[in-house]
């Protein structure tokens, strides 16, 4: 046996060892402090999906038991200097305090005739102006804790359908990319999981098993729906 001044032989350098014990320490701390991040979201996403997948759920309704108020106000007509319906749109909301997503705006037959709508999480704006008579009415709809949790689950500010539409309310790109960091926490902890399984020789067959089966029932909505059915 070597004493412990003799200089170690080549192949028996420590440096593997350390490397892989220091990937096995940060991957686990990462993975449990990256889980707590995720928690609430990860909550919020799976009840709001089940609200969602449920919706004669007579407690969680929230549209038909939503509150809606009707109003009118004065207005003043945006200036040459504002550009375009969004212009024309974010300046009447100053107007009249309402902040949201702008949905893009109807056909406009008549120039001096406005109508859009605005949304946020639990609120519906509906908005009609008339710029020859200075006023706009506003048709509001308030939804319940149930609506907004709902909401939530779909929230990104754009239409897919219209590519045109891009987010224009600095909280709905807050929670874009709020999203985006859960969609990459998510990734992290998926990643760092197979990493702790495959360092667990004893769990490899049973891990193996509860992977496929998973892999199977999602390739079977991904592609075999499309090429079986």
């Amino acid at each position: 046996m070597p004493s412990a001044t003799e200089p170690m032989s080549r192949g028996k350098s420590p440096k593997g060892p350390r490397f892989r014990a220091a990937l096995e320490h940060w991957n686990r701390k990462l993975h449990y402090y990256a889980g707590l991040f995720l928690l609430f979201f990860m909550w919020l996403f799976a009840f709001s999906g089940l609200l969602l997948n449920h919706p004669t759920w007579s407690f969680a309704e929230s549209w038909n038991n939503r509150k809606e108020r009707n109003y009118d106000r004065d207005m003043t007509v945006p200036g040459p200097e504002v550009k375009g319906d969004l212009g024309q749109a974010r300046a009447i909301l100053r107007q009249l305090g309402i902040e949201g997503e702008i949905l893009w705006t109807t056909t406009r037959t008549d120039a001096s005739l406005f109508d859009f709508q605005v949304r946020r999480p639990g609120h519906f704006f509906f908005i009609k102006a008339d710029f020859a008579k200075k006023r706009v009415n506003v048709r509001q709809s308030d939804v319940n804790l149930w609506g907004v949790i709902k909401v939530l689950h779909t929230f990104t500010g754009v239409q897919m359908d219209d590519p045109r539409n891009s987010r224009d309310w600095a909280l709905t790109s807050l929670w874009a990319y709020s999203m985006d960091a859960v969609a990459a926490g998510l990734i992290f902890m998926v990643l760092s999981s197979l990493y702790m399984w495959w360092e667990l020789p004893q769990k490899r067959v049973s891990g193996a098993v509860v992977l496929g089966l998973g892999s199977l029932i999602c390739g079977l909505f991904c592609v075999g729906l499309r090429w079986l059915f």
